[in-house]
């Protein structure tokens, strides 16, 4: 587990010359072992704010703690070992490696992060195990279905233990059923493994489910 603070953060692009804010003066804290739920409109924002908190996407400006480490005071290197180390993401699209098992696509991040191969891929099919997948290991995402896809990509966020889970609208490219198993998916991973979980969604039944929800609105966060 691992709790994640945001201090007066902001983000903006630039538009033709023209400084275009997204984010301005975010802060919040989570907790260790949390379920956070963020909601907002289209446009808001919402998955700028998860790849800033994230390591994704540099802030214009304030500040980002994963723990007590200060996530942007780091070097580039160093961000990037904590990113592997202590957070894990899932996206709308799965982004598996196509010619990659659903296994190998596990054991990756892993390996990236110096694992040795034969133990990361025991702890890959204990994952898949854990998803449900167990008996997929061995097909390319080409051969999975959406809802399975999405799975391997939970296995693979969780590959290195991860203290945080960062999660951007994982159901919106699924049918109905497939969206609500995703989802409760995600929620017994957090009560049985204490992994703290953070996920932006349009769906408010989903959003009702977190322990605590958050509203981005005019480049803030608020409680709701």
């Amino acid at each position: 587990m691992a709790s994640l603070r945001a201090q007066d953060l902001s983000k903006s692009f630039d538009r033709d010359g023209t400084p275009l804010p997204v984010l301005s003066g975010v802060n919040v804290v989570i907790e260790a072992g949390e379920c956070v739920s963020i909601v907002g409109v289209s446009g808001v924002g919402k998955s700028t704010l998860l790849h800033c908190l994230g390591g994704l996407e540099r802030p214009s400006g304030g500040r980002v703690w994963i723990d007590s480490e200060d996530l942007y005071g780091l070097s580039d290197g160093r961000r990037a070992v904590i990113r592997n180390r202590e957070i894990g993401f899932v996206f709308q699209f799965h982004h598996l490696l196509a010619d990659f098992t659903a296994v190998e696509n596990v054991v990756l991040p892993q390996l990236l992060g110096g694992t040795d191969r034969s133990v990361a891929h025991v702890r890959a099919l204990e994952l898949l195990q854990r998803v449900g997948l167990a008996a997929r290991a061995g097909h390319r995402p080409g051969e999975l279905s959406g809802g399975e896809q999405q799975r391997v990509a939970i296995a693979r966020a969780l590959a290195c233990r991860p203290g945080i889970l960062l999660t951007d609208e994982p159901t919106g490219n699924l049918d109905e059923a497939t969206a609500v198993a995703v989802h409760d998916l995600l929620l017994t991973l957090n009560e049985e493994i204490g992994t703290t979980l953070v996920y932006v969604t349009h769906n408010p039944e989903f959003a009702a489910t977190a322990r605590r929800r958050l509203r981005l609105h005019l480049g803030r966060l608020e409680e709701v």
